[in-house]
C-alpha cells in the first residue's frame, strides 16, 4: 500500500460522533447517508461512498482536502485519496 503524502495538510481534530447532526449536503437536500466522514482539512461532514451523493468524495474533488476520517463510533481510521491510501492515527 502507497504511503499517504499529505499528513501536513492535517488541521481539524476529529469531532465526537454525538456532536456530528449528519452530512452536511445531505441535510440540505433532504438526502440520506450510510456513513459519516470529516474532513481533516476544513472540517467539512460528508457521506461515505457507499451512500447514494457520496459527499465526502465530492467535497475533496472540489475543494482538494485529501484526507477523510470516519466519524462512526468506534472507528479512527483515516484515508488519503490522492494516495488511495490509510494514513496513520
Amino acid at each position: 500500500m502507497k504511503k499517504c503524502t499529505h499528513a501536513d495538510q492535517i488541521k481539524v481534530t476529529r469531532p465526537a460522533s454525538e456532536d456530528v447532526a449528519g452530512c452536511e449536503d445531505c441535510l440540505k437536500i433532504d438526502g440520506w447517508w450510510v456513513h459519516l466522514r470529516v474532513c481533516l482539512t476544513c472540517g467539512h461532514i460528508g457521506c461515505c461512498d457507499n451512500s447514494p451523493n457520496t459527499h465526502a468524495r465530492k467535497h475533496y474533488e472540489q475543494a482538494n482536502h485529501p484526507i477523510i476520517q470516519s466519524v462512526e463510533p468506534g472507528e479512527t481510521w483515516r484515508y488519503c485519496y490522492i494516495d488511495d491510501s490509510g494514513v496513520r492515527v
